[in-house]
């Protein structure tokens, strides 16, 4: 019997823009123009003969329709996807991975020779994650993130190492202000970074001390702030991981030492089975516990 099915490209389209959200978000998943998604999106309305949004165009909503159509549409290109994953399964290809900007600056691209080296058929795909921590709605293979309290087992996610924060300066700094005991610290300028408001705070209660730590120069992003550091423009609170190689190099240092926070990174990995992912999160843990062998003191 023929299928009586609207252009399956149309259903793709449809698909990406109602479960993100916008039009923009789908034409960057999809790498096409948002113009191209919304003719997609208008040739599916015309062959089911039904809106599926409505609203202003900069902040479309989905029709009754759409929301009824939305999840077993995904349900099934989840399944196709699945199928043609098993068909195809190799060691090859490319694998999208998404994590915190600092973390793939820091810790992850310094590490991907040993990986490209070990496995060259396999091609890694950075990307900074936009919707949180989910690699089943945001399409990627593995998303690294961090997460509060205890991480036990979990299905498809590998526990990575938990955090241990530490007072960070640049040599030339530290030998000029003299740090002599935790108290002295706020003496001098401190650094802060928006997208961890709370690191000085975190780091207060990792230690035991309450103190509230005064305002200073604040950046955008913790790569900002951690380069600022090295520049000598003052200290900062910062995660062993994204300062062991340059505590290793002698561009900064921690007179304090490192204590865990209540954070532990992770990396979520999607549910489809497949070699190359298998791989790929093998050496992540592997890489891990290397630098859990080569942790910080604590101070």
């Amino acid at each position: 019997m023929k299928r009586r099915l609207p252009p399956l490209n149309a259903l793709h389209t449809f698909e990406a823009a109602a479960r993100l959200g916008k039009m923009i978000a789908a034409a960057e998943e999809l790498s096409v123009t948002p113009g191209a998604v919304s003719r997609q999106v208008r040739q599916l309305e015309l062959s089911l003969g039904v809106d599926l949004f409505e609203g202003p165009k900069n902040k479309p909503q989905l029709t009754v329709a759409a929301r009824e159509l939305l999840p077993e549409l995904t349900a099934a290109l989840d399944q196709i996807e699945a199928a043609v994953s098993r068909v195809r399964d190799t060691a090859t290809g490319t694998l999208d991975v998404s994590c915190f900007s600092t973390f793939t600056v820091k810790w992850l691209i310094p590490r991907l020779f040993d990986f490209n080296t070990t496995y060259p058929e396999i091609k890694i795909r950075l990307s900074s994650p936009v919707h949180g921590t989910d690699p089943g709605r945001d399409r990627y293979d593995v998303m690294i993130t961090a997460e509060q309290g205890v991480v036990g087992e979990q299905k498809n996610t590998v526990r990575l190492f938990p955090e241990r924060l530490g007072v960070v300066l640049s040599p030339t700094l530290s030998a000029r202000i003299q740090l002599t005991d935790l108290g002295s610290i706020f003496r001098h300028p401190l650094l802060h970074t928006k997208t961890r408001p709370d690191a000085w705070a975190n780091w207060g209660d990792a230690i035991g001390h309450q103190a509230t730590a005064p305002a200073g120069l604040e950046y955008e992003h913790y790569y900002f702030t951690l380069e600022a550091a090295i520049a000598g423009l003052g200290i900062c609170v910062a995660p062993w991981h994204l300062v062991a190689d340059d505590i290793r190099l002698g561009r900064l240092v921690a007179p304090f030492g490192f204590r865990p926070s209540r954070y532990v990174y992770v990396a979520k990995r999607s549910a489809q089975q497949s070699k190359k992912l298998d791989l790929f999160c093998a050496w992540l843990a592997c890489q891990a516990e290397q630098d859990d062998l080569l942790g910080p003191a604590w101070g």
